[in-house]
C-alpha cells in the first residue's frame, strides 16, 4: 500500500468510528425517548420477563436501526446523518403513538398483560415503518 492508500484508509476508518459511535448514541437516545413515550415501563416489564414488552421494544429498536443504517449510507456529513436520524426517530415514535391511539386502543394494557400477539403487531408495524423510512432516505 502506498502512503496515499494509508491516508485514505485512515480517513475511512475515522468516518467509520464517528458514524458508529454517533449511530450507537442516537440509537440509545431513541430507545430512551421511545420508552418515555409509552405509558408503561418497558425496562421493568422486560426485567420481569414480559415477552410482549421485549418484543414491542425490540421491534421499535430494529425499526429505528433500519433508517439509521440508511442515513449512515446515504449522508455526506455527521450533521446530515444526525438530522435524518432525528427525523426517523420522530416518525417511529409517532407511528407507535398512532397505533396505540387509533388502531389498538387498549394496546398498552395488552402489553402489560403480556399479550405477545399484540406486541408482534406493534413490532411488525415498527419494522415496516422503519423500512419505508429507510428507503425514503435514499435520494
Amino acid at each position: 500500500m502506498t502512503h496515499t492508500d494509508w491516508q485514505l484508509l485512515a480517513i475511512g476508518a475515522g468516518w467509520f468510528l464517528l458514524a458508529f459511535v454517533l449511530g450507537c448514541a442516537l440509537l440509545a437516545l431513541f430507545k430512551r425517548l421511545y420508552q418515555l413515550s409509552t405509558p408503561y415501563d418497558e425496562a421493568q416489564l422486560v426485567a420481569q420477563g414480559n415477552v410482549a414488552a421485549a418484543t414491542a421494544l425490540g421491534g421499535a429498536i430494529i425499526g429505528f436501526a433500519l433508517p439509521l443504517a440508511s442515513a449512515i449510507a446515504n449522508t455526506a456529513s455527521p450533521l446530515e446523518f444526525a438530522i435524518w436520524a432525528v427525523i426517523a426517530g420522530i416518525i417511529q415514535i409517532l407511528a407507535s403513538l398512532f397505533v396505540r391511539r387509533f388502531v389498538i386502543r387498549d394496546l398498552s394494557q395488552r402489553i402489560v398483560d403480556g399479550n405477545v400477539a399484540t406486541a408482534l403487531y406493534l413490532a411488525a408495524t415498527s419494522v415496516a415503518v422503519g423500512m419505508i423510512n429507510a428507503v425514503s432516505m435514499s435520494y
